[in-house]
């Protein structure tokens, strides 16, 4: 079986999850590093390797996060998350079973015409939630051995 990667367009999650847009009204940086931490449940669970795509600012594309870790990829100026991911999609779609979460109808056809599955907002806090539910569940089993 080939891995799994998940692309998270990060501020579409941001935006569909009230939660979420609230708290990136007063405070961007913190509505980003909450989604990062909800979506490590599902690294965690080892089904996924994720990766989110924010919006950025700067003058090149970066990356960052510690080795083994959720990657967190920022846009340069001038550049939108979008052409990140279906940057991203293109070059790993034939090596790798790729998903991308986003809400862009268009974002959505355009890596599914590269290779790549979607998944919407819904979807992945159902996902998110359900690894939530069975990393409980094993930490119970482990507590009664």
């Amino acid at each position: 079986m080939r891995q799994r990667i998940l692309i998270v367009d990060g501020h579409s999650m941001i935006f569909q999850w009230a939660e979420l847009a609230a708290q990136h009204g007063k405070n961007g940086a913190a509505a980003r590093q909450s989604l990062i931490r909800m979506l490590e449940s599902l690294q965690d669970g080892g089904d996924w390797h994720v990766v989110v795509v924010f919006d950025g600012k700067g003058t090149k594309t970066s990356e960052a996060g510690e080795p083994h870790s959720i990657q967190v990829f920022y846009s340069k100026a001038g550049q939108t998350a979008d052409s990140v991911i279906e940057r991203l999609v293109a070059k790993y779609a034939q090596l790798y079973d790729v998903t991308v979460a986003t809400d862009d109808g268009m974002e959505r056809t355009t890596v599914e015409s590269f290779g790549a599955l979607t998944m919407s907002s819904r979807q992945l806090r159902d996902d998110i939630d359900a690894a939530g539910r069975e990393l409980s569940e094993r930490l119970r089993q482990l507590k009664r051995r």
